[in-house]
């Protein structure tokens, strides 16, 4: 019954019941998972959002003690702009490019 409250918890933190040592375990849990990822391949996108996702839950809890708010918070955005860098960038095209591929638009 307890995995499936933490499964639950590590899909979507925002729809789980207030419940921050739920929350605080589950993001040690993928925080461990991110490392150990990152020290085999490249580091892993989807895995980086929702640790982000999870203390920003954990940072907007009211009754959490202040300090863990604040931590969480900072940790949050800091894991933002890990997601941030690890998405893929979009391809720049020079001018000419861009005027020879709105061309070929313009004619199909």
């Amino acid at each position: 019954m307890a995995i499936d409250k933490t499964d639950q918890a590590l899909q979507e933190p925002n729809a789980a019941p207030a419940q921050p040592e739920l929350l605080v375990s589950a993001v040690l849990h993928l925080m461990s998972h991110y490392t150990a990822n990152n020290q085999e391949s490249n580091a892993c996108l989807k895995l980086a959002s929702v640790i982000e996702r999870h203390l920003k839950a954990l940072a907007d809890l009211p009754d959490l003690a202040p300090v863990l708010r604040a931590t969480c918070q900072q940790l949050s955005e800091q894991w933002g702009i890990v997601v941030e860098r690890a998405m893929p960038q979009p391809e720049k095209f020079s001018l000419f490019t861009r005027l020879v591929i709105g061309q070929r638009v313009d004619n199909a």
